[in-house]
């Protein structure tokens, strides 16, 4: 048992990820066996995925950027192209655009759900003089977008949809219909997601596509192994039973079967995890909704989130995440914009160009969310949040 001592001095991370005997025994039973690399357990794996969130299929990849690269690739974006998503998002979401020698072009967000703005995305769209060929909507920190909206407006356009899901494993949509549908099962083209630690469930690194169309999985399958093409019915060839084909320029973006069987043990628990998130998530709001200080992200009656993220925003932020440092307390940014970086100032992006946005990630802050903080470290991070904003207030204006 921890200590009180302890646990009010224990380091808290803003996520982390939570492994038991069941994943060790699993990653050791590969390690024993004939096959620890592009062996049975990664087929198991994506059925798995696919029976969790009713995709028809999943294609698992070392990482969630590598996933993002994959489906932009096998839907076509090259060079001449470009795509629309969200300055709001780890910077992979947009660099897999620029990876395909596409631009990518940036859409302001809503002020409450923090999401991509239907009516931003027309707006770029209608300016924009790149050809557009997709969109890329992120689901923030775990609240999935507006998707049948964006992608009705999208497919209606010639588009593609990717969603970025790497937040929202185990969240769930409302279709026009009234039915809930897991993050996956989706009208868009591909969905991906990424396994890394802080996420609902990991790999330790990771990824996977999702999506209702074989050819966008087939051609992930092929690009993720170098571009080799090996199914007969597929040769442009033809040779003895060793024979095989490189058709396209792919890539070793290969996972593992060690990271299969975690994934697999994982799975298994993630309905646990997503609970559990929902539990902390409200506890957390019933602290801090009636700090008029303090911006919660609104909860979409259409959308049920997975809660990869408690992200608030707060004035005078950058005193208030250096205050909750010296209390043990790891709060995190998420995110600066995009196109706050160097690399992409030097392209010609500016925060300004998404306003909503960039005040946004002026106040933004990640507090500590994962399964295994307990209900009083919730509590102590709330009341150190406020101590904070209050000592913030008391040091006068700036940052």
């Amino acid at each position: 048992m921890v200590s009180s001592e302890k646990s009010e001095t224990e380091f808290l991370p803003y996520g982390r990820q939570s492994l038991g005997e069941e994943e060790i025994e699993a990653a050791v039973r590969v390690l024993r066996g004939a096959w620890i690399t592009q062996g049975p357990e990664i087929e198991a794996f994506e059925q798995a995925l696919c029976e969790l969130t009713g995709a028809r299929h999943a294609v698992a990849v070392s990482s969630g950027t590598a996933a993002l690269h994959l489906a932009c690739l096998a839907l076509g974006l090259g060079e001449g192209d470009a795509a629309i998503t969200t300055p709001l998002t780890f910077a992979a979401t947009s660099n897999a655009v620029l990876y395909c020698g596409a631009r990518p072009l940036f859409a302001d967000i809503r002020d409450d759900t923090w999401t991509l703005d239907p009516e931003a995305v027309t707006a770029v769209a209608e300016a924009a003089g790149e050809k557009v060929r997709g969109l890329l909507p992120v689901h923030f920190a775990g609240l999935p977008a507006d998707a049948e909206r964006l992608v009705e407006m999208a497919h209606g356009r010639g588009w593609w949809v990717i969603e970025d899901g790497c937040h929202a494993l185990g969240a769930q949509w409302r279709d026009g219909q009234g039915r809930w549908r897991e993050v996956g099962d989706s009208p868009a083209d591909a969905t991906v997601l990424s396994f890394h630690p802080v996420k609902h469930i990991t790999t330790g690194e990771g990824g996977a596509v999702l999506t209702g169309r074989e050819d966008v999985a087939r051609r992930v399958r092929e690009l993720r192994h170098h571009g080799i093409v090996r199914d007969p019915a597929q040769l442009e060839g033809s040779g003895p039973g060793w024979y095989h084909e490189m058709q396209h320029l792919g890539f070793n973006y290969r996972i593992t079967d060690i990271q299969c069987a975690l994934g697999r043990v994982q799975l298994s628990r993630l309905p646990g995890f997503v609970e559990r998130r929902r539990r902390l998530a409200a506890l957390y709001r019933g602290h801090l909704a009636g700090d008029g200080r303090i911006r919660l992200q609104a909860e979409d009656p259409g959308a049920r989130s997975s809660w990869h993220l408690l992200a608030v925003r707060v004035p005078h932020r950058d005193r208030v995440y250096d205050f909750l440092r010296t209390q043990r307390i790891g709060a995190q940014v998420h995110y600066p914009l995009v196109t706050s970086h160097p690399y992409y100032r030097r392209l010609g992006y500016a925060p300004e160009l998404c306003p909503v946005a960039e005040r946004h990630a002026a106040g933004t802050l990640s507090l500590p969310l994962y399964p295994d903080l307990g209900e009083a470290q919730v509590e102590r991070v709330c009341e150190t949040l406020i101590r904070a904003l209050d000592a913030a207030e008391a040091a006068g204006d700036g940052s």
